[in-house]
């Protein structure tokens, strides 16, 4: 009888092992499987943001050579009015002398209003700073419909 039962035995620890192995192997699987899915997205998040940056990129590199392009041409232009080749002209008017005034000179051999110097300096500093805010909100407005709301 000692033999018949130490198969039997041998048998069921057997089938005992198998039954645990299938279970392993069976939660190794999914494992594997719910890895695989956190894998796919992340490249898909990473391809995303890759996009992303390019875009950003792209939006960045546009806006500062539109920038430099505005920036140079003020620096023509000022180089320009420093060599005396053009001039800045305001628009004023000057109004008639009072006939009572005294001191007052006629206007008919005056010349066209201009900036002074401190003041072409200023007008200058304000087109550069004008070129680059300008730019800026072009940009970000850019970003937002490029990137943002994608």
């Amino acid at each position: 009888m000692r033999e018949a039962i130490f198969p039997l035995v041998l048998c069921l620890v057997a089938w005992f092992a198998l039954d645990l192995l299938e279970g392993q192997r069976d939660t190794a699987r999914s494992e594997r499987d719910s890895a695989l899915f956190e894998v796919e997205g992340l490249r898909e998040a990473a391809r995303i943001a890759g996009e992303r940056l390019a875009e950003r990129d792209a939006i960045d590199l546009q806006r500062t050579q539109e920038l430099n392009d505005e920036r140079n041409q003020n620096d023509g232009l000022r180089r320009a009015v420093d060599d005396g080749l053009s001039r800045l002209r305001i628009k004023a008017t000057c109004s008639a002398p009072k006939p009572g005034d005294a001191g007052a000179s006629g206007v008919a051999d005056g010349g066209s209003a201009e900036l002074t110097a401190d003041a072409r300096s200023d007008y200058f500093t304000l087109r550069d700073q004008l070129a680059l805010s300008k730019q800026m909100i072009l940009g970000l407005q850019d970003h937002v419909r490029r990137v943002c709301l994608r």
